[in-house]
């Protein structure tokens, strides 16, 4: 089939019956659910610009195997020229929503691609994980599918390994292997746009105990599945704020969910990884897995562009982008925007090829990103909460502006710098509030707070594997240099 329409992705979500939990209801038609409806227009927007000319050759490509147009997600880069051509439509689609949808399809796109272009690691185990991740990658690939993945266990007793825990099954694992597969219980968080995906892909993140056996585990199965229940988190919009209040909160609300399995089948073919604790813990660093750190990386370089755009819009429209604190901070603000751009034109222009022939994006410009986003993204809301100051909680709202006898009080005391009107002015409050000040911009900070991990650890894991790469010989060249001064002297 190849690259699908915003209309046949809509269709495949009604085909669908999956079991959705929302605010104490069992949501059973997904498309016309109001917390549903925007979000789902708005992944639809994303496949329709595949068949749009003016993106169509710069995000798609043709399938050397099949002879159809794929996403470039689907790509596994040879080259350079590659890696462009997938950085094209990570920023397209990304540009699209602001990067404020972190999840769309691009990316565990891109993740089981690098998945599938390691089998070797799979082989190494069991030829059939090989066998099973690539025909996995060849069918979202053809289907042009939608995943969302939860990779993180519930936070029950975090001291505790999943084998240790009060009940066997509050972490996800394998209950027994039938003819047909297996059958797993227990539960994983966070699936992200989880109740509007076609699939959810299952893998293990480094971690894992001796004990554990059962719950090092990696497979993927529709969203449907008998068995697999969708709790969504409380809504940060109730589908019915009208847009010109709520320009954000009402088109890119990304729903999260925890998915509970009870007693699902999961079919052998579907499998990827089972019952191995080595294997589990080295899936992230010995396959192409982190290069979907590409995909983060445009993405957020994206998303803090746009909050330093609202800063500096909302800095000029009241006039106090003259003032030199607010210079200062909107110039700190641009830096981080620049210094992530230059880390990931670094991480681009610096690739390298591994054995199997694959680019791979320059891994430490790359991590470096994901370090300094979860520290970058929340100043810029801070910076955007300081500079609209008590403005940003006093807008009024889109019905006060059609009152005729409202209006001329509006236009008087709402308008901004001269050739600012009061609409103007309002209406890029009520954004710029939406992006700072609303439950919908605060799961957006803390989403860009632990998106990759907790950035404690990350960091830490960042600066042990930098370590045994380099070897910081600077410091026994200047030793030397001292201890062969003295020699001479003596």
């Amino acid at each position: 089939m190849g690259i699908r329409t915003g209309e046949q992705y809509i269709n495949g979500l009604k085909s669908r019956r999956p079991e959705i939990w929302l605010s104490g209801r069992k949501v059973t038609d997904i498309v016309n659910e109001e917390v549903f409806r925007q979000p789902i227009l708005e992944i639809a927007k994303l496949y329709d610009m595949q068949h749009d000319p003016e993106y169509q050759d710069k995000i798609t490509t043709i399938c050397e195997e099949t002879g159809e147009r794929v996403s470039n997600a689907f790509i596994v880069p040879k080259n350079y020229e590659d890696l462009m051509r997938r950085r094209a439509l990570f920023e397209a689609w990304a540009e699209s929503t602001f990067g404020l949808m972190g999840r769309t399809p691009d990316f565990l796109n891109v993740t089981v691609t690098s998945m599938a272009s390691s089998p070797d690691f799979f082989e190494q185990y069991n030829p059939e994980w090989a066998e099973n991740i690539q025909n996995y990658y060849k069918y979202i690939r053809d289907n042009d599918l939608f995943l969302t993945h939860a990779l993180i266990n519930p936070q029950n007793d975090r001291s505790k390994p999943s084998h240790q825990q009060k009940d066997m099954f509050t972490h996800l694992g394998v209950v027994e292997e039938t003819s047909e597969g297996l059958i797993v219980r227990g539960t994983k968080m966070l699936a992200t746009l989880a109740p509007i995906t076609d699939e959810v892909i299952i893998y293990s993140f480094p971690g894992f105990k001796p004990g554990d056996e059962r719950y090092a585990l990696s497979f993927a199965i529709p969203i449907d599945s008998p068995g697999l229940r969708i709790l969504c988190r409380e809504p940060m919009q109730n589908g019915k704020r009208p847009l010109f209040d709520h320009p954000l909160a009402s088109r890119f609300e990304e729903m999260d969910a925890v998915l509970v399995f009870n007693d699902v089948l999961v079919p052998w073919n579907r499998v990827f990884m089972y019952n191995n604790i080595e294997a589990a813990n080295q899936l992230y660093s010995k396959t192409g897995l982190s290069q979907n750190t590409h995909q983060n990386g445009v993405r957020g370089l994206v998303k803090l562009r746009f909050a330093a755009q609202v800063a500096a819009r909302l800095a000029d429209a009241i006039g106090v982008d003259g003032y030199l604190n607010v210079q200062t901070q909107l110039g700190e603000l641009i830096q981080s925007v620049e210094t992530i751009r230059a880390l990931l034109r670094t991480a681009e222009i610096e690739f390298s090829v591994n054995e199997r022939g694959e680019a791979i994006p320059a891994s430490v410009p790359l991590e470096t990103i994901r370090g300094i986003l979860p520290r970058a993204y929340p100043r810029a809301i801070e910076i955007i909460q300081t500079i609209g100051a008590g403005g940003l909680l006093m807008s009024p709202t889109g019905s006060d502006f059609d009152q005729v006898d409202l209006r001329e009080d509006l236009d008087k005391y709402y308008g901004g710098r001269s050739g600012v009107s009061a609409l103007e002015r309002v209406r890029l409050f009520k954004l710029a509030w939406d992006l700072c000040g609303e439950a919908f911009g605060q799961r957006l900070v803390q989403y860009e707070r632990y998106y990759s991990g907790d950035p404690v650890r990350k960091l830490g894991m960042f600066y042990m594997s930098y370590k045994q790469k380099h070897s910081f010989s600077m410091v026994d060249e200047a030793l030397d240099g001292v201890l062969q001064e003295k020699t001479v002297s003596l």
